[in-house]
């Protein structure tokens, strides 16, 4: 049994280079560029961090991570952090 969802239907204005970076984004993910703006915005929305990614925020704020972080790649971000 299939649910739809209730959509409406919304004007946004937006510029034209940001339009058009979103229309070839949505081709290159094979999506249509409405398919492909309301998942950016789901991940807007719903996507938050969870309490590890918080504290390490916050740790990161307060200056308390020590030496240069290196974030030419995430393996080695986590390395330079010690994690």
């Amino acid at each position: 049994m299939d649910i739809a969802l209730e959509k409406k239907a919304h004007v946004f204005r937006l510029p034209s280079y940001l339009l058009d970076k979103l229309k070839e984004l949505a081709t290159k993910d094979r999506r249509s560029l409405n398919n492909y703006v309301e998942g950016l915005l789901l991940d807007a929305v719903y996507n938050e961090p969870n309490e590890v990614t918080r504290a390490s925020f916050e740790e990161a704020k307060a200056g308390k991570l020590e030496g240069p972080i290196d974030t030419t790649s995430v393996d080695t971000m986590l390395k330079s952090m010690g994690l």
